[in-house]
């Protein structure tokens, strides 16, 4: 036997809103003339987005009085504080985690009271005493369970949180760890109509996944992992705590920094993974160009992507989430065996990968 993710359960808030209605809601936000209204609209239909999930139901309202989050005045003022977008995350965020938790466990024959290790991961919400303390009282855990927390690390930190449960595993080999990622991303939409809020404003979603990783001769066995810096991309991608909720500086030059930065670490991906040996990508599906530039810079097939793909047009990019949703429909697709060479980036700019094996 050796550390595996034996099962992976999903959850998201409401129903699918349309990019589309996205769309209409931000040309309100920002309060665009025609001219850019188009050319956002635009934006939006080139995404490869065409719904996304939010624990706001304000995005799909047309008419602003029905609000109930965001402001009925037309310039949005005043605009919700970083408290009232806390507030809505201490809120809903552990009944997301619990739904993605029974749907994991729901896959296996794994009790709840079986759990040894909790592990929340999120980059969108912070609150003590913790969602994880909230989400082990409504699973009736046991307080004795060890619980561990990963914050604003970005859209790479499901693969922190991964490692972290194998590095458990491996030292308590009868352990059972429970990795719950939760992001509420459209808590921070930001309506000052420049360039970081537009692109982050198109692609993000909400949504929670839950990973049980233990010993097992089954699931999607963990290998080994490496992680880099690009420094020359620092500047492109952060995350920070303003007062109008967390704000990200995302550049559009991101797709062409990795496209560089992975070229430059091929020989140590080559090294580590032999990729010769690699049948199958699960690449973190930051954006559609992103996807595709990790593809054009290993030569690789348009179909390589194509469980990312179908994630980041369903729900869109759910930060550290993302890649367990992608994992998931690995984990089902019979058609997927052998070496599988996942990767995701953040800030930093941060590029992370791991080596799983489906056999």
């Amino acid at each position: 036997m050796s550390t595996a993710i034996v099962s992976i359960g999903l959850a998201n808030p409401g129903k699918p809103i349309a990019q589309s209605s996205i769309a209409s809601f931000m040309q309100k936000a920002h309060q665009l003339d025609e001219l850019e209204a188009r050319k956002l609209s635009f934006l939006y239909r080139k995404s490869g987005i065409s719904s996304r999930h939010s624990v706001l139901s304000d995005f799909e309202k047309s008419d602003q009085e029905d609000f109930t989050f965001f402001p009925k005045s037309k310039d949005f003022e005043p605009f919700p504080s970083t408290k009232a977008r806390m507030e809505v995350f201490r809120k809903t965020a552990p009944e997301l985690c619990r739904d993605a938790v029974t749907n994991c466990l729901a896959k296996t024959e794994t009790k709840p009271e079986e759990i040894t290790h909790l592990i929340l991961v999120s980059c969108t919400g912070m609150v003590a005493p913790g969602v994880e303390l909230e989400l082990m009282k409504l699973l009736d855990l046991d307080d004795a369970v060890e619980r561990y927390c990963i914050h604003f690390m970005g859209c790479y930190a499901g693969f922190t949180g991964l490692k972290l449960a194998d590095k458990i595993v491996k030292a308590e080999p009868a352990a059972k760890v429970m990795l719950v990622s939760v992001e509420l991303c459209t808590l921070h939409f930001q309506k000052e109509y420049v360039e970081d809020n537009i692109l982050a404003n198109s692609l993000f979603g909400d949504g929670a996944a839950a990973a049980l990783v233990m010993n097992s001769d089954s699931g999607l066995k963990i290998h080994s992992y490496l992680s880099q810096v690009l420094r020359e991309g620092e500047e492109d991608m952060a995350w920070g705590i303003g007062d109008f909720g967390f704000e990200m500086r995302l550049s559009k030059y991101i797709p062409s920094l990795l496209d560089q930065g992975i070229g430059k670490l091929k020989a140590d991906f080559e090294e580590r993974f032999q990729l010769s040996s690699v049948d199958n990508f699960a690449i973190h599906p930051g954006g559609k160009q992103i996807l595709n530039k990790v593809q054009e810079a290993f030569g690789l097939s348009e179909s390589v992507n194509a469980h990312a793909m179908r994630v980041l047009d369903q729900f869109g990019n759910m930060s550290s989430a993302t890649i367990l949703f992608v994992l998931e429909r690995m984990l089902h697709d019979d058609e997927i065996q052998g070496k599988i060479l996942s990767m995701g980036f953040g800030p930093g700019l941060t590029l992370e990968t791991l080596l799983l094996d489906k056999s």
